[in-house]
């Protein structure tokens, strides 16, 4: 595999990658020209903020498999674009957070207590103490708005400075909110009552100009505001004139919708804001952690198939893997076996998991089994990464039911495809836990190891059936590793499975449907499914 660095990274990363076996270039500052023509020849790019991972980037990456981002945020990454190609995103949520939390507490304490402007005034000659006067952090209400990793630890920081933190967040629950010693209120409210305001979410957009000056009316008089987020999560412009009129009291950015921030920038023009160049990050731990991270990251998906820190992607805790990876190998064949016995086009998919396996991580196994489906379909490339997107775009229905009673297994998957006026039902289970079995295929009992090439024949149940198919496929020099017969009542149709060595020509597979009593045959192809 080769791998672009194209932002700086610590030479500790680039030495797990070359570890992993990998074969790394460094090329940092390309011009996008230069990036255009230099991506057709890697599986993997490593950025932090600098290298923007646009659509037209990706396109042009025609090996591209996986794009790592050192750091938190994705806003340089089209993770859109990357998710439809198939691509892997990862970022490395975890690298930075102490260092951009103490980045936002060390801002919160300069700007209440204008330690810049105070420092410049003193190397200047002055010695203006009444100018610089202060506010205490002491018993004073922190809002925090977004408490992930970052703002978790910013409330523990906050906490021992005696500050009384309350937060908004949509997806935290009251339990751990209650673990954190915090008041979990809703956004207006948090507005009114805080004293100061940090922001630690993701620039989507729902959070593009969150704060704005309808948000700063209802903020109290003098309030502080700080951002070592995303630029863009507060407007530029509305904090311009609220820190001219004085409704804040002094605003401190690390993050600017345009980076590097213009000279002539009118937030650089007053004295009650004070800003950084985007270092929330930027210590020799932080760099270094984030760097290891995701070279490891990169190693373990391409050598291992873990998909850690991956954003477009179910990510499966390492140590549930191993439970899990069975699963996910009996889901993907289910859905290839599936889809090679549909003619129509698949409107709705849903799956039952019954018994142990409902406890699971269930969405890798369901977006396992519409890899199946859609890789005999489409001609496209379909992963783990792009099957929902495609599922999706061509209008399938995806629906997950979770059942504790597995009948007389401890754990089944149940498949329903609905395709034209037909329901195809597929059962799957494991043997010993390890090994995949069909155990019915539309109401036909059967126990089948789905692998390999099969063929599976529906014949009116009359005798002769199974000798005359044996022996066209014998004259034809095709041999039969596996053969078993189901059927319903007496009477009824039959469903004949038979395991072969090799695949049989068309011209075998004509033969044997022009027999009087085969109502159907249709070849299954398993041997390219993991």
């Amino acid at each position: 595999m080769n791998i672009l660095v194209s932002d700086s990274l610590s030479p500790r990363g680039v030495a797990v990658l070359e570890q992993g076996g990998f074969h790394v270039d460094v090329k940092t500052k390309l011009p996008k020209e230069q990036l255009l023509e230099e991506i057709k020849a890697y599986d993997g790019i490593v950025v932090r903020s600098g290298t923007k991972v646009t659509a037209e980037v990706i396109d042009a990456g025609s090996r591209l498999k996986i794009i790592g981002r050192a750091g938190t945020g994705l806003d340089n990454v089209d993770c859109e674009a990357a998710t439809r190609r198939g691509i892997v995103v990862m970022n490395t949520p975890g690298g930075n957070t102490v260092t951009t939390a103490e980045h936002t507490v060390a801002l919160l304490v300069s700007m209440s207590r204008k330690i810049p402007q105070a420092a410049v005034s003193t190397k200047a000659g002055q010695w203006e103490k009444s100018k610089f006067m202060g506010t205490e952090l002491y018993n004073k209400t922190l809002g925090l708005v977004g408490l992930g990793q970052i703002g978790a630890y910013v409330t523990k920081l906050a906490q021992g400075l005696a500050m009384q933190v309350i937060g908004y967040d949509p997806y935290l629950s009251p339990e751990r909110a209650r673990e954190m010693g915090i008041q979990s209120v809703g956004l207006d409210e948090l507005f009114r009552r805080a004293d100061f305001i940090s922001v630690h979410t993701p620039l989507t957009n729902e959070t593009r100009s969150l704060i704005n000056a309808q948000a700063i009316r209802q903020m109290k008089d003098g309030v502080m505001i700080v951002n070592c987020a995303r630029g863009g999560i507060i407007d530029e412009h509305d904090m311009f004139e609220a820190l001219t009129s004085k409704k804040v009291a002094a605003a401190a950015f690390d993050v600017f919708v345009e980076e590097p921030v213009k000279p002539d920038h009118p937030l650089l023009t007053l004295d009650n804001f004070i800003c950084t160049p985007h270092i929330g990050a930027s210590t020799g731990e932080a760099q270094e952690n984030v760097a290891i991270s995701i070279a490891e990251q990169f190693v373990d998906y391409f050598n291992k198939g873990v998909a850690r820190g991956a954003v477009n992607i179910p990510s499966v805790p390492p140590d549930a893997l191993s439970q899990l990876h069975p699963y996910i190998g009996l889901a993907e064949r289910m859905g290839s076996f599936q889809a090679q016995l549909i003619d129509e086009g698949i409107e709705e998919v849903t799956v039952e998991y019954r018994g142990d396996v409902a406890a699971l991580s269930l969405a890798p196994l369901t977006v396992a089994i519409l890899k199946g489906l859609l890789t005999p379909i489409l001609q496209d490339t379909v992963n783990a990464v792009n099957a929902p997107v495609l599922a999706k775009q061509r209008g399938i229905e995806v629906k997950e039911v979770k059942w504790s009673d597995a009948g007389d297994y401890t754990s089944l998957i149940r498949l329903h495809v609905k395709a034209g006026a037909h329901t195809h039902q597929l059962d799957g289970i494991l043997y010993n836990k390890k090994d995949p079995r069909i155990v019915e295929s539309n109401a036909y009992a059967v126990e089948v190891v789905p692998k390999g090439h099969m063929l599976l024949i529906y014949n009116i149940d009359r005798p002769g059936v199974i000798g005359t198919v044996g022996r066209i496929l014998g004259e034809h020099d095709v041999n039969i590793a596996q053969m078993q017969c189901s059927r319903g009542q007496k009477g009824d149709n039959s469903l004949l499975v038979i395991s072969l060595d090799h695949p049989p020509s068309l011209q075998v597979l004509d033969n044997i449907k022009r027999e009087t009593d085969v109502v159907s045959a249709r070849l299954v192809d398993l041997s390219d499914v993991s």
